[in-house]
């Protein structure tokens, strides 16, 4: 299998971004799991649903598109959680903007994966000790279970 991940040559931008914790009733996570593919941050690991803004998009109007594209969801409720900024250097600040968002565990099988190698519901304690979780979003979720 080709690692994209460390193999890449081409110069990722990075944008602003929108990323939702899918927290199922029992607590756990639906993940996905990124393609394994050139021209993506962090291919072939799992991930939180969500992804760049466009140009001049509310993040919450960007997480409701990501959310749509990438999994059919069209209804849903979203609370803001917290924010992440990462410097960039010569492209600048980039906030990552988190979000709620529970789902009731029978809406998976409604679901539809329109990115991603496959999505999964995961107990945070083992999202925290995998290999190949996008870290940021594992800092996340870390943040999140610990109340802060």
């Amino acid at each position: 299998m080709i690692d994209y991940f460390l193999k890449e040559t081409e110069v990722l931008v990075p944008a602003p971004s929108v990323a939702a914790f899918i927290v199922l009733e029992d607590g756990r996570y639906l993940m996905q799991e990124r393609d394994q593919k050139a021209g993506i941050f962090y291919p072939g690991h799992w991930g939180l649903f969500g992804g760049a803004m466009n140009p001049g998009e509310e993040p919450e109007v960007a997480l409701r598109r990501e959310l749509d594209e990438e999994l059919g969801l069209k209804s849903f409720r979203a609370r803001h959680v917290t924010d992440f900024s990462f410097g960039f250097g010569r492209f600048g600040q980039m906030p990552r903007h988190y979000y709620d968002v529970p789902l009731a565990a029978a809406a998976i099988r409604t679901l539809t994966l329109g990115e991603g190698r496959a999505m999964r519901p995961f107990a945070a304690s083992e999202l925290l000790t995998m290999p190949r979780v996008v870290p940021y979003d594992s800092f996340a979720i870390f943040l999140r279970e610990s109340g802060y």
